[in-house]
């Protein structure tokens, strides 16, 4: 049918998309997005032949505005309802962001039986965003406060500045702005939830990917912009490669977080190259 929902074990409903056949690629957006950021993914992908598959986490996009269930355990048990709605078997899972998070946890719970073929974090949270005592590169808590300040206090205006800014790079001296890249984000971001988005930076911020990495034994490519403002890449890329068993880096020098968007031409042919090699 092309898009359609499914229904999570709680009863929430989660929008995908679903076009052409063939092998499946299944692509997780980042917060507080939703599959629309996969555009310039899904139709290049559909033009090589793929089955791509995208879907709106739980109180993202046009799924269910969800008050609870806001966290990765969560969202991993949503995508294996969805994939086993689909019947997906033999698929890639690519993640930007929160969604290399969602990644990592699926791949780590439910991946197994020949589910998953391999994966790919782009610009991901993992292994942990918030600084530790076993993790003192990380970003302090009052950096992830400060987001929910924001959001609570002028949600629509925090989902200006984040794409106008740091998000794709668009605050660097000589970037080239696209204002429709940026209402897009914003109007991705409104479509969802307030309660689950605020939930979400807990999830993003705090979830620790370390036992999710080790255990994951497919190829995983990780690439990360090294001008990524939002998730830092010596703290997060350079870390997460070293817990994979089978993982590749691939860092994108003066690339911002968002690259998938900004350069879609240099990302897709990467990814082409490391799902057919």
């Amino acid at each position: 049918m092309g898009s359609g929902t499914v229904t999570a074990k709680d009863g929430t409903q989660i929008f995908y998309k679903d076009w052409g056949s063939g092998q499946p690629i299944v692509f997780h957006h980042g917060w507080p997005l939703s599959s629309d950021d996969w555009d310039a993914q899904m139709l290049y992908f559909l033009s090589q032949g793929f089955r791509v598959i995208a879907h709106d986490r739980r109180g993202h996009g046009r799924s269910t505005q969800t008050a609870t269930g806001n966290d990765m355990d969560t969202y991993a048990d949503d995508v294996a309802s969805l994939a086993a709605h689909l019947g997906l078997k033999n698929a890639i899972h690519i993640g930007h962001s929160t969604g290399g998070g969602e990644v990592a946890r699926y791949v780590a719970r439910h991946g197994g039986n020949g589910r998953v073929a391999k994966a790919v974090l782009i610009g991901a949270v993992t292994p942990i965003m918030l600084k530790t005592s076993a993790n003192p590169g990380g970003l302090p808590l009052e950096v992830f406060d400060g987001f929910r300040a924001a959001l609570a206090a002028n949600r629509a205006q925090f989902f200006r500045d984040i794409p106008s800014g740091p998000f794709y790079g668009f605050n660097r001296d000589g970037a080239k702005v696209s204002q429709g890249l940026i209402d897009n984000w914003w109007r991705q971001g409104m479509m969802g939830g307030a309660k689950a988005h605020y939930d979400c930076i807990k999830a993003f911020s705090e979830t620790d990917f370390t036992e999710d990495l080790k255990k994951i034994d497919i190829p995983v490519l990780v690439m990360h912009g090294d001008d990524d403002q939002i998730v830092p890449v010596a703290d997060s890329a350079l870390l997460a490669v070293k817990l994979l068993r089978k993982g590749t880096l691939k860092v994108y020098p003066g690339l911002p977080h968002g690259m998938a968007s900004t350069h879609a031409d240099i990302i897709n042919r990467d990814l082409l190259a490391f799902i057919k090699g």
